[in-house]
């Protein structure tokens, strides 16, 4: 088995496409439409499908935002370094709700940005990514 996409539901395919191409850098896979069903799809990610997760983002003709939840945490991505990443994101217009900095309770380097509609995405420096908080 293979984990193959998070699937997000957007309010504007093409504002969230520029986000996750133009801000955080992912390629633009895939697109498709169903008119019957009224939606529309678009895959982004770091790579092909074939290869690694990506994020499918949804949009459901006619509906502009969604209730966040409390379920839904957030995605994580892996960065060289977390500040310079987040002033990238800032400089393209992205939302960095949380600097670079440790995490509580240990020494990751994590930093957190938001997608347009709300998704909270996680920054974590490649060096400590796979080591939980980062104390052992």
């Amino acid at each position: 088995m293979r984990l193959l996409h998070t699937m997000l539901r957007v309010g504007d395919l093409q504002r969230s496409i520029a986000f996750y191409t133009e801000v955080l850098g992912m390629k633009l896979l895939r697109t498709s439409e169903n008119p019957e069903y009224k939606y529309s799809l678009a895959f982004v990610g770091y790579g092909q499908e074939s290869d690694e997760a990506v994020i499918e983002l949804t949009w459901n003709w006619g509906v502009d935002s969604y209730e966040m939840g409390t379920a839904f945490g957030h995605i994580a991505i892996s960065v060289d370094d977390a500040a310079q990443a987040c002033e990238r994101i800032r400089q393209n217009g992205g939302k960095v709700t949380r600097e670079a900095g440790p995490v509580k309770g240990g020494t990751t380097v994590i930093a957190f940005v938001e997608d347009p509609d709300g998704y909270k995405i996680e920054l974590i420096e490649a060096k400590d990514a796979g080591k939980g908080l980062g104390n052992a």
